[in-house]
């Protein structure tokens, strides 16, 4: 049997190079126990991609992920940063620039397909260039697409075309972006997989990176996902991924309160009207979190009672495996176009007219912030 062995004595991938291991399915160089008889020995990441043109999503954590971005800024490369649109704040990599260089970035903001048909796409562009602008990105261009109804990626891999030149493709991105989705296209369009996988080894880490050989003797290089413990999907039990990432269009759910009103989002988190004239609020949440509309005064008393039951998801096991809620609390001015942004559950925009205080109660870890409107 052909063994790959690192400078520690690990057995490595022949493929990629991370040291193998049969524990942990969903953590890189996983390799499943029967396969360590074979030759040569591919992790199941290389195995997919060799053999079904299927790249998996492994991830890292936040101290190795940046370690291979520094590796980057070393390095001739065009870096493809996708982004969730429906998760925008959460999972942009913010210190993306300091570690590339001067590298040239294309922002794939996926799941396009979330927002109404109705939206003005120009409008979402531009409010993805300001953002990223304000978060300290210098981007060539900005391509919105949907990798589930396949759609902007044509345009995409026009602008890889125009801005490689002579460069390896670095693919980045935080988890549950839709990243594999587009690794897989790129692999469709781009290479030729009846060659071996081209072997990348970096020595002294334990950093997943699938080199995959283009024509020009370039690489698309497939990095791990990235895990931001402040998006709430990075949280919640696996029972409940499904349950608060959107898979279709968002239904916007229109309320309007009177100061002293609060909604629940689940057991997942709740909403407060604190001050301000009576108006309306629009919630753009999965549509399989259910809404529950009630008194201020009351919503404490409601939570301790009915967390998990009446107001679930998650179950109360579940909803007991996360944080303690915090709170947090904001000034809306009056005329101004807001969103109160929660990293992985959604947002509620603020139709505003009047000026509010309102405020948010989610785990304790979980982004909160206040944007402009998306929509």
């Amino acid at each position: 049997m052909t063994e790959v062995k690192g400078a520690d004595g690990a057995l490595r991938c022949s493929g990629c190079g991370i040291r193998l291991q049969t524990e942990e399915q969903t953590k890189p160089g996983y390799v499943p126990q029967q396969a360590l008889e074979k030759e040569p020995i591919i992790c199941q990441r290389c195995f997919r991609i060799k053999n079904y043109n299927e790249s998996s999503s492994v991830t890292v954590e936040q101290d190795e992920f940046l370690k291979l971005l520094a590796q980057i800024g070393g390095k001739e490369a065009l870096v493809i940063h996708i982004v969730d649109l429906f998760d925008f704040q959460g999972s942009v990599i913010s210190s993306l620039q300091r570690f590339i260089g001067n590298n040239p970035v294309l922002l794939a903001v996926n799941k396009i397909d979330l927002l109404p048909k109705v939206t003005n796409w120009n409008k979402v562009r531009n409010w993805v260039q300001k953002e990223a602008k304000e978060m300290g990105l210098k981007v060539e261009d900005v391509i919105l697409c949907s990798a589930k109804q396949s759609s902007g990626f044509d345009r995409l891999l026009e602008a890889v075309s125009e801005y490689r030149g002579n460069r390896d493709v670095y693919v980045v991105g935080a988890t549950n972006v839709g990243k594999s989705t587009l690794i897989n296209r790129l692999i469709h369009d781009y290479s030729d997989l009846d060659q071996e996988l081209t072997v990348s080894r970096y020595p002294g880490t334990t950093l997943d990176m699938v080199h995959i050989p283009l024509d020009d003797g370039k690489s698309i290089i497939d990095t791990p996902g990235i895990v931001y413990p402040s998006r709430y999907s990075e949280l919640v039990a696996p029972v409940d991924l499904g349950v608060i990432l959107p898979d279709k269009s968002l239904k916007p759910a229109v309320y309007q309160l009177n100061e002293g009103q609060s909604i629940f989002f689940g057991g997942f988190g709740r909403f407060d009207f604190i001050q301000g004239e009576r108006q309306s609020f629009t919630c753009f949440v999965s549509g399989r979190v259910p809404l529950h509309r009630t008194k201020l005064e009351r919503a404490d008393e409601l939570f301790a009672e009915h967390a998990g039951e009446m107001l679930a998801p998650p179950s109360r096991e579940n909803l007991a495996n996360l944080p303690e809620w915090t709170r947090h609390e904001f000034r809306i001015n009056k005329g101004s176009k807001q969103d109160l942004f929660i990293s992985g559950l959604g947002w509620i925009k603020i139709n505003n007219d009047f000026g509010a205080v309102i405020a948010a109660h989610v785990p304790k870890g979980v982004k909160v912030m206040v944007r402009p409107s998306l929509i």
